[in-house]
C-alpha cells in the first residue's frame, strides 16, 4: 500500500487523522503505511521519507525541485492550506505529481466572529459584564445599545465568508447592501441583497460595514484617508478579513471625528506576514507582538474599539474541517477520484 507522510501537525491532530484514515484503509486489503511528524519537511530530514507515495504538509514546508528529487515514489501532495505558493507547481507538473488543497474550511466560523464583535458592540456586552463583576447589577443609559433589526449592513466582499455573513444579517432582519468587483447577482437574488456600484456607495449608506475581501495589491487600503469622509456618520466598522485592507490612520481619524461610532477588529494592518490563519497556531510562526502593535496604533485605548488577536478562524470545528478535507483529498486520490486539485502549469 502507498506510504503517506504528514508534517507540521499538532499532537492532537495525529490521533484525529489516524482515526479518520481507518475509513480509507477499509477500502483496501492492506493497511496504509502512515507517518506523522510535527516538524517541517526540509532538506535535512527528507532522506527519512524517500519511499513515500503521498505527502501532506502545511505552508512552512517548502516543496522545491530539490525536495522532490529526493522523493522518487511521490505521486500526490496535499497541502493543509488554502494557498499553495510553498509548492513548486511547475516541478510537480514535470514529475506528474498531483496537488490538492483545502479551498474552504471556515466561512461560517469567520462570519460568526464578525457578528460576535458586532453584537458585543451593539448590546454593550463588555461594559455590562465589567459592571456585574464589580458587584453592580443595575443598568442605565450608559449601557443602552441598539437593535440590528432594520439597520443597513454593507458587506464588502461577497465570497464564501461574505455570503455567510449576509445570511446571518438577514436572520437579524437587517437590510443588506454589498460591493464586490465580481458581483454574484444570482446569490443576490436568492439571499435578498443588492450590489452597490462602488465601495464609496456602501460607505455612504451603511449603518454597519463588515469587510470580507481578499488582500491583494488592488485591494490594499480600499478604505483609506482618501474615502473615509464618505462613511455615514456613526457607522460601526467590523474587519475580520485582513488588516491591510484598511489604512490604520483612517480608522483613527474616523474614531476621532465621530465617523465611526464603534470598531471591531480581528486583524491589524501590521499582520502582513499572515497568509493562512492556521499558521498562527504553528510553532514555526514567529508571530507579532500584538500589545506593541496595539499601543502603536493606540486603538486599544478607545472605549468604543474591540480588538481580538486574529482569532476568528480558531474553532475546533474549523480546524477539524481542514483535517477532514485532507483525508477526503487523500482518499479521493487513492480511489482515482481526485478532489480539490490545484491547476498545474
Amino acid at each position: 500500500m502507498p506510504g503517506i507522510a504528514f508534517f507540521e501537525l499538532e499532537p492532537w491532530e495525529h490521533d484525529y487523522l489516524r482515526e479518520k484514515l481507518k475509513a480509507v484503509e477499509r477500502r483496501f486489503v492492506n493497511p496504509l503505511k502512515v507517518t506523522f511528524s510535527s516538524e517541517r519537511l526540509t532538506d535535512a530530514n527528507v532522506g527519512e521519507y524517500t519511499d513515500i507515495d503521498i505527502l501532506s504538509v502545511f505552508i512552512f514546508s517548502r516543496i522545491t525541485p530539490a525536495i522532490l528529487a529526493k522523493l522518487p515514489n511521490l505521486k500526490h501532495i496535499n497541502t493543509m492550506s488554502t494557498g499553495y505558493d510553498h509548492i513548486d507547481l511547475a516541478a510537480c507538473a514535470k514529475r506528474g505529481i498531483t496537488v490538492s488543497s483545502v479551498p474552504s474550511y471556515g466561512e461560517n466560523t469567520v462570519a460568526e466572529q464578525a457578528f460576535a464583535l458586532l453584537l458585543t458592540i451593539s448590546r454593550k456586552i463588555l461594559p455590562g459584564v465589567e459592571r456585574t463583576r464589580r458587584g453592580r447589577y443595575d443598568t442605565g443609559p450608559e449601557l443602552r445599545g441598539f437593535d440590528l433589526k432594520d439597520k443597513t449592513i454593507g458587506v464588502i466582499g461577497t465570497g464564501r465568508i461574505g455570503k455567510y455573513a449576509i445570511r446571518m444579517a438577514k436572520g437579524f432582519s437587517m437590510n443588506v447592501i454589498a460591493y464586490d468587483p465580481y458581483p454574484d447577482y444570482t446569490a443576490a437574488k436568492d439571499l435578498g441583497y443588492t450590489y452597490e456600484k462602488d465601495i464609496d456607495s456602501v460607505l455612504a449608506k451603511a449603518d454597519v460595514i463588515s469587510v470580507h475581501a481578499l488582500l491583494t495589491p488592488q485591494t490594499k487600503h480600499m478604505i483609506s484617508m482618501k474615502n473615509i469622509d464618505k462613511v455615514k456618520k456613526g457607522c460601526v466598522f467590523i474587519n475580520t478579513a485582513r488588516g491591510g485592507l484598511v489604512e490604520t490612520q483612517a480608522v483613527l481619524y474616523a474614531l476621532d471625528h465621530g465617523i465611526f461610532g464603534a470598531v471591531g477588529l480581528d486583524v491589524l494592518e501590521e499582520e502582513t506576514g499572515i497568509k493562512e490563519e492556521r499558521q498562527l497556531l504553528s510553532k514555526n510562526y514567529g508571530g507579532v507582538d500584538l500589545r506593541t502593535l496595539l499601543q502603536e496604533h493606540t486603538l486599544i485605548e478607545y472605549d468604543n474599539v474591540l480588538v481580538t488577536p486574529h482569532n476568528a478562524f480558531n474553532t475546533g470545528e474549523a480546524l477539524r474541517r481542514i483535517l477532514d478535507t485532507t483525508v477526503d483529498n487523500i482518499g479521493g486520490y487513492l480511489d482515482r477520484k481526485p478532489l480539490n486539485l490545484v491547476k498545474l502549469p
